[in-house]
């Protein structure tokens, strides 16, 4: 398939042509997650067929990617407070001690592996399925489209396309489009092909870059480009994950900068999964020959918040 580069035009439609607004009810706050039908998730555990799992996460380093304050107590009795605790014995209690922690993250960017929901994006004021952004309260978060939609879990299929592998580099360079043409060479040289339901995986392999250090390129990175999203649309795909945080920089569109996330989230409902560590999963899946898995993520239940960072587990 040779796809036509898009224009900024063609790409301003579509937020009208791939709308999935009041497509599942006016109420609706899933978005593409409600392609993963039961009969979905019955498929995808028919993937498992080798029982490996590996995570597609990257570890969250402490302080680079949060603020950490860690507090050692050796004895319970020297914890803060124990004079004043309700049991006596607790209080005079040398045996025993433990550590806590208080953790704060900021998950979106270009590092956590996290997930976005709807919410994440406004376009001309307004959220997914047509609700207002004033619906987005700083004190209590958002009212709409949030993270606790996917309070049951995303469990589906997931497949991944080794856009690297196609075109026998290590790596995409930063500023590199990948189109829909590089997830039909995929499909074909995995033997695999994409269906309703599925998470979409693309491995530019960045994340092995970023192993090895030669990752260093600010906001410029490969990526999906906007083009993929009717290809997406039309597939069905549920969700969409990268080793990047998705869509190609610079966009090469002036007024749309991030269209992949704009156009996903507020027009489509397609949730992303930002800065997967694909290097496992494609290992894995290249020595057992097999590109598609069981996917299995579980965001955090963060009341009104528009995202979650997540530990997405590939299950072959």
């Amino acid at each position: 398939m040779t796809t036509q580069r898009r224009t900024q035009d063609d790409v301003l439609g579509y937020f009208d042509t791939l709308s999935n607004w009041g497509r599942w009810g006016e109420d609706d706050q899933l978005g593409t997650l409600n392609h993963i039908t039961d009969e979905v998730r019955l498929a995808a555990a028919r993937a498992v067929r080798h029982g490996r799992s590996v995570s597609c996460a990257w570890e969250v380093a402490a302080p680079g990617d949060m603020e950490r304050s860690t507090m050692a107590c050796p004895c319970a009795a020297e914890m803060p407070g124990a004079a004043n605790m309700p049991s006596p014995t607790f209080a005079n209690d040398r045996r025993w001690g433990f550590s806590t922690e208080r953790l704060g993250l900021t998950f979106h960017g270009n590092t956590v592996t996290h997930l976005d929901a709807p919410c994440h994006i406004f376009w001309d004021g307004k959220l997914y399925n047509g609700r207002s952004h004033e619906l987005v309260d700083a004190a209590t978060g958002s009212g709409w489209g949030t993270v606790t939609a996917a309070a049951n879990g995303i469990v589906t299929r997931g497949v991944l396309l080794d856009v690297a592998a196609v075109r026998e580099v290590p790596w995409l360079e930063p500023g590199q489009g990948v189109f829909p043409e590089d997830l039909e060479a995929a499909e074909r040289r995995q033997d695999v092909r994409v269906r309703p339901g599925d998470a979409v995986l693309l491995r530019t392999g960045q994340g092995r870059a970023r192993h090895e250090g030669a990752s260093d390129n600010g906001w410029t990175q490969a990526g999906w480009h906007a083009s993929c999203l009717p290809w997406l649309h039309e597939r069905g795909v549920a969700l969409i994950g990268a080793d990047t945080p998705q869509e190609v920089q610079p966009s090469g569109y002036d007024d749309v900068l991030m269209p992949v996330h704009a156009v996903a989230l507020v027009a489509m409902g397609l949730w992303l999964l930002d800065n997967c560590d694909l290097e496992a999963c494609a290992a894995t899946a290249a020595e057992l020959g097999q590109w598609d898995f069981h996917l299995a993520l579980t965001p955090l239940r963060l009341a009104g918040t528009s995202g979650s960072p997540v530990n997405p587990i590939a299950t072959f």
